[in-house]
């Protein structure tokens, strides 16, 4: 199988930037997967809600990749693109890129696919308006 690629630095837009911080650390001193997850759902929905200017859900998180870990005192930045926009969902790829200690060039350490619902007050899914790019 041929070896992919990683990208030297980010693609799409910046969603959201966070510190990593020592709460947030599993018990081998590494930042638990469930709180990239987070991040990346975060900067997923924030993205999807710019772009269809409606309530959008979490309704599937696909291709999840961790390439390397996330440390305490990490700069963890999220930047989205979405990929597809359908009659009711957007599907948004998430890379997350961190500067060790602040530092640095970015290492590429997680990215994944997620795909988010216009919902209506009710939860009930409904036609995505805006479709801006």
């Amino acid at each position: 199988m041929p070896k992919v690629e990683k990208p030297k630095e980010p693609t799409g837009e910046l969603s959201i930037r966070v510190l990593a911080m020592p709460a947030d650390t599993n018990t081998s001193g590494h930042i638990f997967g469930g709180w990239v997850l987070g991040q990346m759902d975060i900067a997923g929905g924030i993205h999807a809600v710019s772009h269809s200017g409606q309530r959008t859900v979490t309704v599937a998180v696909d291709a999840m990749q961790f390439h390397m870990p996330v440390f305490v005192g990490d700069e963890v930045s999220c930047y989205t693109r979405i990929t597809r926009i359908g009659r009711t969902s957007i599907a948004v790829h998430v890379e997350t890129w961190v500067r060790r200690h602040r530092h640095g060039e970015p290492l590429l350490v997680t990215e994944g696919l997620f795909t988010y619902v216009a919902v209506n007050d009710a939860g009930q899914p409904i036609e995505i308006k805006s479709k801006k790019t």
